[in-house]
């Protein structure tokens, strides 16, 4: 779907990447490290915590709070640890909405 849009192919690799893990266990195509593009680990921090923050059908929306104790727990594990400190830092300095 994305190979005709008319976007970069750094926000197309973001958009196929984002669910790497920074050890390896995610996918497509169980990238790690600093091998998975920027931009797609940027988005992965950024997305997991709007989706921790939101209701959702099977279950209610987590504090900010607790989730910015779960990105500092998979910190390392599915996310890279250098984005979730600069996340992290962001809403503790109320950077974010809702913060």
């Amino acid at each position: 779907m994305l190979h005709s849009a008319p976007l970069s192919q750094a926000i197309k690799d973001a958009v196929r990447h984002v669910h790497e893990w920074w050890d390896s266990g995610g996918y497509p195509d169980s990238l790690d490290g600093e091998r998975i593009p920027l931009f797609a680990r940027i988005l992965a921090v950024a997305d997991a915590f709007e989706a921790m923050t939101s209701d959702r059908p099977y279950r209610p929306a987590l504090s900010s709070q607790q989730a910015l104790a779960e990105l500092r727990r998979m910190r390392g594990v599915q996310f890279d640890p250098q984005i979730v400190d600069a996340f992290c830092a962001c809403a503790q300095g109320g950077d974010l909405p809702g913060s």
